[in-house]
């Protein structure tokens, strides 16, 4: 392949001629594009005419040096692919991009239209965006196209006062239309995620909750005094959430000296009033315990096995609709209390791995 930028080929026993605008000639070796192209190798396929010139092959409608830059990456294809492979980009990739794009994909060259694909999508611009994503859509190009909607969502504003959106606004309104469709789907599935993400956040701390909760029960948590406000933790190992832990003793400590909840009679138990909400919420969280907890009469959490039967005795006269409510709230809280053990568990596992790997370090 020689050096000149219109003769990709070098010229030496080229045996096709490649036609471009104003009748210009590109002489290539009909193996090279067999080899590059599968479109060019069915086009070369073809019976020559008798009495012909030799086999030409027109390829009009794009700019003669971007055709010559064509055929200088299919000589290329190599060093392309090596280039592709570790990031870099192709001079002429970066300056013939959208041209090179149509022209891999009308001729089917993979590595070529991935690699110009990349090149337009750093190259994006509020001015430009609009019709680097009409060129995705009609080059087939998904990868593209994804990158063009990510920039138009994250600068919409700019790009809705270019003069290209206006052009699409007045040629190609449909156009319009499917792309802010495709925002604000791409919208909603982002509140989706973030709504998501919040339930899921909720149940994890109402599962560190019950875990504190049992734990300061059953073992007595030394993390903070009677004030909630105690020395500092003589052994951080001991509690498994000093934060949740602390902020759950602070609602025990308010439950026993609050005067705004209102005492059960000695014989039933019933919740306390809607005046207090630190007080319902203790309330709420000791029911939870109650429907979750597997051992309600050794447990030593408070009114556990009082919850426990009171539900046995309600649970024909509640709403079907309240019942399948909480039913779903324990199944949530009850499989993040898993996934929180599993991962503390993996992650114990690891550390102990460690620990015994330095040893025979050490040893060794």
């Amino acid at each position: 392949m020689g050096n000149s930028r219109t003769d990709p080929s070098g010229g030496d026993d080229a045996d096709v001629q490649i036609l471009t605008t104003r009748k210009r000639r590109i002489p290539a070796h009909s193996k090279v594009l067999a080899a590059a192209s599968p479109v060019l190798e069915s086009m070369l396929d073809r019976p020559q005419k008798r009495g012909g010139e030799g086999r030409v092959i027109p390829i009009l409608g794009v700019p003669h040096d971007a055709v010559c830059a064509f055929v200088r990456l299919l000589y290329s294809v190599r060093m392309c692919v090596t280039t592709a492979v570790e990031g870099e980009e192709a001079p002429e990739v970066g300056e013939h991009g959208v041209h090179l794009l149509v022209l891999s994909h009308v001729y089917q060259v993979g590595w070529l239209k991935r690699a110009c694909e990349r090149a337009l999508a750093s190259r994006l611009t509020a001015e430009g965006v609009v019709d680097v994503l009409v060129l995705a859509r009609r080059c087939d190009a998904p990868w593209l196209h994804l990158r063009c909607m990510r920039f138009i969502a994250r600068d919409y504003a700019a790009v809705e006062r270019t003069e290209a959106w206006r052009f699409l606004q007045d040629n190609d309104p449909w156009l319009e239309l499917d792309i802010l469709q495709s925002l604000q789907d791409a919208h909603l599935r982002q509140k989706r995620r973030r709504r998501k993400r919040e339930v899921e956040k909720v149940y994890t701390e109402l599962s560190e909750a019950m875990e504190c909760l049992q734990h300061i029960c059953a073992e007595g948590c030394t993390e903070i005094g009677p004030s909630g406000r105690g020395p500092p933790p003589r052994d951080p190992t001991h509690c498994p959430n000093p934060a949740t832990c602390r902020g759950l003793q602070q609602l025990i400590h308010h439950f026993a000296a609050c005067d705004r909840k209102k005492k059960p009679p000695p014989q039933k138990q019933q919740q306390p009033q809607q005046g207090c909400p630190r007080c319902k919420r203790l309330w709420q969280l000791l029911r939870l315990h109650s429907a979750i907890c597997v051992h309600p009469d050794h447990c030593k959490v408070p009114l556990c096995s009082q919850f426990k039967q009171k539900m046995e005795q309600t649970k024909r006269k509640e709403e079907e609709e309240e019942a399948e409510k909480w039913k779903l709230l324990v199944k949530k809280v009850a499989s993040a209390r898993v996934v929180s053990y599993l991962v503390k568990r993996k992650r114990q596992e690891g550390i102990q791995s460690q620990e015994a790997w330095l040893q025979q370090k050490l040893i060794d």
